[in-house]
């Protein structure tokens, strides 16, 4: 294994456990995944996934699962890999330029979001930093076929911040770090309309106006590039989760 496989290893074993720390875990279930670089791959498309059957407090960097884009396990791994985890994910490493880390969660916010009519609404400030930035899939059942991979991809487009109706939020970026900044400010738009609308409904929330949205948008620095995409507030994190347990180094 080459120093930029281990390092990938590190950062997406750290991300599981930072994922359980904030209890965005569903039992063994949802993925994080992290397309390895080309100096790892010799320009294969691979990525690394959890093993299946481990909770996210149990995911180190060395038994993650080195996959291809045909699911095919690279590394030697005895574990599985949860089928539909695998279909979604390499769907939109696949399809998707510049999506080298997907992320997906099944939480209590996110759900009930994806659940309503209206989606994520223009309500507070962090669905205001998302504003052209959302995408929706429609509801297609568990996705274990592969024949939803090409409306998968045409309901995302371009955009990186994904409500998959009915089932849950998804995320996608060209690093990890630029990918949970988007994931978070999306669980917390969530959250926050979730807690909002249980204290009157939608009649009693005040909108945001698209122009306001749109500046919020432009304004918010977190997933750019030229600002660190999310980098300082993962290094935090990490930094966090190294003061309470490394073990997901080995």
């Amino acid at each position: 294994m080459n120093e930029q496989e281990w390092q990938a290893r590190q950062q997406l074993a750290a991300c599981y456990r930072i994922f359980a720390m904030l209890g965005w875990t569903e039992l063994i279930y949802n993925h994080i995944t992290l397309r390895l670089p080309d100096e790892a791959t010799g320009g294969e498309n691979q990525f690394l996934i959890n093993p299946f059957g481990l909770h996210y407090t149990e995911v180190t960097a060395s038994n993650l699962v080195k996959v291809n884009l045909a699911g095919e396990i690279l590394d030697g791994s005895a574990y599985p890999i949860n089928p539909a985890g695998y279909t979604l994910h390499s769907t939109i490493h696949g399809g998707i330029e510049g999506a080298h880390c997907v992320m997906h969660t099944h939480t209590t916010a996110g759900v009930a979001v994806a659940c309503m009519k209206e989606g994520l609404q223009q309500t507070n400030f962090y669905s205001a930093q998302l504003h052209g930035m959302l995408a929706y899939h429609a509801f297609e059942g568990i996705t274990v076929h592969a024949e939803e991979g090409p409306r998968v991809l045409a309901s995302i487009g371009d955009k990186r911040a994904v409500i998959l109706r009915n089932h849950g939020l998804l995320a996608l970026g060209e690093t990890l770090p630029q990918t949970f900044a988007i994931l978070w400010t999306l669980q917390r738009a969530c959250e926050i309309q979730f807690a909002a609308f249980s204290m009157g409904g939608a009649q009693a929330v005040i909108p945001v106006s698209e122009a306001i949205a749109a500046n919020c948008t432009r304004d918010a620095l977190q997933f750019d590039p030229k600002h660190g995409a999310g980098r300082d507030v993962w290094n935090a994190m990490v930094r966090q989760l190294d003061r309470m347990d490394e073990s997901y180094k080995r």
